[in-house]
């Protein structure tokens, strides 16, 4: 075997893994990101630990390969934190940190602490390497984990400050596993017997319907749920996770079903007799805790990890395997018979999406200045060219983009955050990165921009070229309604100091920082930015100034509280 440094052999098997990013904060395996050099690898020192542990999971969630980032033991615990949302959102990313040296323990060594164990709950494994030879194993162990079954991030501590433990020589001969460069890293089938009593049932309902979920988009099992959508004719609803699966001017299409929903896919959804759901994992978001589907309706679910079929919903049908897999299984097998029976239900479902495009039209087309995020968001589905990814935070933006952006063009798909409000910039920034040709628009509060606003320095330094849109009301502005209620729907806007921010020209900040800004307050200037801006072939950030007093619609969920 070959005597070579542990950094050394970190940089090779990055590499043959097929690694073409590293998001990091100094100093950790130094060495590791020097040996890098000519290796195609491309290193992104960035402005703090969680922007590079929410670089790295926009990565893996945009090509779906381990995203890789690093910390120095001291800056372990703001990488952990940033894992929370790759964990959620189950992106393979393999974050790689120092740790005590066994020497030093108990010993107040600068900068130490033991915090092996706040790895647990946001990683599918938290494993320690304390002698440079379990290197190999333990490197193979990671991309494995990270890639198959339900994929997720892993972590390893390294012992030592900036990983010492492994600074020096031994004879490790690398073994990379190809398997294990992607997601997924394996296709298993369902049961034949599985996929014919998934196809009864579904024939047999009068009104099913398909919610396609996180899985899907892993799986890369778009054309198969509308293929067999189409060939069975059966309505298709989608979380956040699999906007884009199918386009919103299909006439299966019902759009995004849940809390951050549109009304027509929850009352669709609420109607079914029979819901399949794919690559769910049918949490509280999907289902709007758990009231969509009702309880007590019937379900078929596919999924590729067996803990998830039934967690939630008693399942007639287990379908376990791959997404694509198992669709193609069933429509080698589905017949057409079953379709026609059912064309007084699909256009009950293309009603229900007509009554709520016209009740949202006037939002759409509002001339309101300060302007309307819906009216913003009609601009985006204007301009968004094909194979564009859309990248949302969480809050109003993951409502904003999921329910009202349109998706009407081929390749078009949304990558959100899962729920930790700033990771919109930082993940769009790794989404950029995995895919340079691709047209990447982020959308974000203003809120959630300033979590890592100092990552635009970052995009201008590396040329990470993508679109900010900054949904820019001057305050954290889904918090409002809370602090009206408290004080009694206050005209005067008491509750203020606790949700509202200065008034800031974020196209100067952007120009500041590198970048090129722009500002928009009227609605018409809005499309024409977003076309300059994906032309710029720089970074741009587009400041729309919005109302911050445009609030979401409430999540219908069949409720008489609901008001619909």
């Amino acid at each position: 075997m070959p005597r070579i440094t542990g950094p050394r052999f970190v940089a090779d098997a990055l590499r043959g893994y097929g690694v073409t990013h590293v998001f990091f904060v100094p100093q950790m395996l130094l060495e590791t990101l020097t040996s890098m050099e000519g290796m195609g690898i491309r290193r992104v020192m960035v402005h703090g630990e969680k922007a590079a542990a929410y670089m790295a999971d926009g990565y893996a969630r945009a090509s779906g390969r381990p995203g890789v980032c690093m910390a120095q033991h001291v800056g372990a615990s703001n990488l952990a934190a940033g894992l929370r949302d790759a964990y959620l959102a189950c992106s393979p990313v393999i974050a790689m940190t120092g740790g005590p040296a066994p020497a030093a323990r108990y010993r107040h060594a600068y900068q130490e602490l033991e915090d092996f164990t706040q790895f647990d709950h946001t990683t599918k494994l938290n494993a320690r390497i304390d002698h440079i030879t379990r290197l190999p194993d333990m490197l193979r162990q990671a991309f494995r984990e990270a890639t198959t079954g339900a994929p997720g991030p892993v972590h390893l501590q390294i012992g030592g400050h900036h990983a010492e433990a492994v600074m020096t020589e031994a004879d490790l001969a690398l073994h990379v596993e190809s398997e294990f460069k992607q997601v997924p890293a394996y296709r298993p089938a369902a049961d034949p017997a599985q996929v014919t009593s998934a196809l009864k049932l579904l024939a047999a309902a009068e009104r099913p319907i398909i919610v396609a979920g996180g899985g899907v988009a892993w799986s890369k099992a778009q054309a198969e749920v509308v293929a067999l959508a189409e060939r069975l004719s059966i309505p298709v609803a989608t979380s956040l996770n699999a906007k884009g699966t199918i386009l919103d001017t299909h006439p299966l299409a019902v759009g995004v079903v849940g809390t951050y929903s549109r009304a027509c896919a929850n009352r669709a959804v609420g109607e079914a007799d029979l819901v399949f759901f794919i690559g769910s994992h049918t949490g509280g978001q999907v289902t709007a805790r758990w009231q969509v589907p009702k309880p007590g309706t019937r379900v078929v679910h596919l999924d590729i990890d067996a803990r998830e079929i039934g967690r939630n919903y008693p399942t007639e049908q287990a379908l376990l395997g791959d997404a694509r897999t198992v669709l193609r299984q069933m429509l080698e097998e589905a017949a057409k018979e079953s379709a026609g029976k059912r064309a007084q239900w699909v256009a009950r479902v293309q009603q229900l999406v007509e009554e709520w495009r016209n009740s949202v039209a006037e939002k759409l087309s509002s001339e309101a200045m300060p302007m309307r995020p819906e009216r913003v968001c009609r601009e985006i589905t204007r301009v968004l060219p094909e194979n564009a990814v859309l990248v949302s935070d969480t809050g109003h933006s993951g409502i904003w983009t999921g329910a009202w952006v349109e998706f009407t063009r081929p390749g078009q798909r949304l990558i959100r955050c899962a729920g930790s409000l700033g990771w919109g910039f930082p993940g769009a920034l790794g989404v950029k990165c995995a895919l340079p040709d691709a047209p990447v628009v982020c959308f974000a509060g203003d809120g959630g921009f300033y979590y890592h606003l100092a990552e635009l320095e970052t995009a201008a330094r590396y040329g990470i070229n993508l679109v900010v849109v900054v949904n820019n009301n001057g305050a954290l502005n889904q918090e409002i309604p809370h602090f009206d209620r408290a004080y009694g729907s206050d005209p005067d806007e008491r509750g203020r100091e606790m949700w509202g921010f200065s008034q800031v020209n974020f196209a100067k900040v952007a120009e500041s920082l590198g970048c090129v800004g722009m500002r928009v307050e009227t609605p018409s200037e809005m499309a024409p930015a977003i076309e300059r801006a994906l032309d710029a072939g720089r970074p741009v950030v587009i400041d729309a100034v919005t109302d911050h007093r445009a609030f979401s619609p409430k999540t219908w969920t069949g409720a008489v509280s609901d008001g619909h």
